[in-house]
């Protein structure tokens, strides 16, 4: 008697868990090795700080793409595609650099090639676990988002690790042993499960997404997670080795990294707790939370406070970029890939936004830090006054409706 095999979407969950660490390796990776590139290259620092801005407007771009095309190319194929990118660049890392005249340029595209597939894994992987019959998808997506964070300690811990052992001289070989990943996640997305959002031709359009005034609360909420989440991310270290006077290791721990696991650890938390806490409320409970982080670290005048303040910061930004995807899932239910992509490209947007802006107003500042970060406390105030107004309209909603 033939039995028909239920899929086993765990398997499809467990090639997303693996996108997003390979996200954070092409995220992270780089940039462990700016001074030893600017050394052994002699690449001014000015070009080098070039290479984070190509990433992500790279990834800009392929959100745009897939906005439009992925639908037509196929979730499958895009994912698979994902991962080759990111496997070539990272290998193309390795060696373009040593073998094409410019070695400034063989980084660049090394860097452009695995930022295409960083973009289409931030687009695809949410969709595709949305997808999924899951019982919590809330939850479920919260705890995915989490390995991006896993993803980033463990690049950074493991690299510096095998830098210390072998040598940073080898860091051609720690690159290559990245792309491992990728390659091995090559086979996942080609055997496991995927199903669409949505059936074909009945996704909304990106006119008729425009239309809908809850996808611009959206793209409100995306902008400000990105921003409030990367702004402190990226600035904690030298806030923490400028401002408070710790030691350089110091920094790089207890800044980036302990943002990035407690931020880790708010995306478990949800992730198992979910079902009994309110998304929309522990998303308002995380912006004043947010904020007061903000005001901890650019107002103390104790040291250890204003520390305390970055790293919870971290704990903070946790759900707001997947509650944002998972509360726009909900509300536009035929949004499709097309708002997957855009809301990716709004957060992204927020991402760049947010770090530039503080960075501007410590420079008008005298260079203080401390007055870029609490102008950096206005995202959080417009994401959690956005997210009352959705909780209005959803509650007006809701009463026209008992009322019909």
């Amino acid at each position: 008697m033939n039995i028909t095999q239920k899929p086993n979407y765990k398997k499809t969950l467990r090639a997303c868990y693996l996108g997003f660490i390979t996200q954070a390796i092409a995220a992270n990776f780089a940039p462990l090795l700016f001074l030893k590139l600017h050394n052994d290259y002699q690449i001014p620092l000015g070009m080098i700080a070039l290479i984070p801005t190509a990433f992500f407007f790279t990834q800009l771009l392929v959100d745009i793409f897939c906005a439009k095309f992925v639908d037509k190319i196929g979730y499958r194929v895009s994912i698979v595609a994902s991962e080759a990118f990111s496997a070539v660049g990272l290998i193309s890392l390795a060696f373009l650099p040593e073998v094409l005249p410019s070695a400034y340029a063989g980084i660049m595209i090394s860097v452009i090639l695995y930022a295409i597939g960083s973009g289409l894994i931030e687009v695809l992987c949410s969709p595709i676990v949305e997808a999924c019959p899951f019982e919590n998808k809330e939850a479920t997506m919260s705890l995915l988002h989490s390995f991006y964070c896993w993803g980033w300690v463990g690049v950074t811990l493991i690299s510096t690790a095998l830098f210390t052992i072998f040598g940073i001289d080898n860091w051609h070989y720690v690159a290559c042993f990245w792309a491992i990943i990728p390659l091995y996640n090559i086979y996942n997305f080609a055997t496991c499960p995927i199903e669409y959002l949505v059936d074909e031709g009945k996704g909304m359009t990106i006119l008729q997404l425009f239309k809908t005034p809850i996808f611009w609360i959206a793209v409100v909420l995306m902008v400000c997670s990105g921003a409030s989440e990367i702004s402190m991310a990226q600035w904690a270290s030298a806030f923490v080795e400028s401002g408070l006077g710790f030691s350089k290791t110091i920094c790089d721990l207890a800044g980036p990294l302990m943002f990035a696991m407690v931020m880790g650890i708010s995306r478990v938390f949800y992730g198992k707790f979910g079902e009994k806490v309110d998304l929309m409320k522990f998303m308002i409970g995380s912006g004043v939370l947010c904020l007061i982080c903000y005001i901890m670290a650019s107002l103390s005048h104790k040291p250890i406070v204003a520390l305390i303040g970055c790293i919870m910061c971290g704990f903070s930004v946790g759900i707001m970029w997947p509650g944002t995807l998972s509360i726009s899932s909900k509300k536009i239910p035929t949004g499709g890939t097309a708002m997957f992509a855009l809301l990716a490209m709004a957060g992204d947007l927020g991402g760049s936004i947010g770090p530039s802006s503080v960075g501007m107003i410590s420079q008008k500042a005298g260079d203080n830090l401390q007055y870029g970060l609490l102008y950096g406390g206005i995202f959080p105030i417009v994401l959690v006054v956005f997210l009352l107004i959705l909780k209005t309209i959803t509650k007006s909603n809701k009463e026209n409706s008992c009322n019909l």
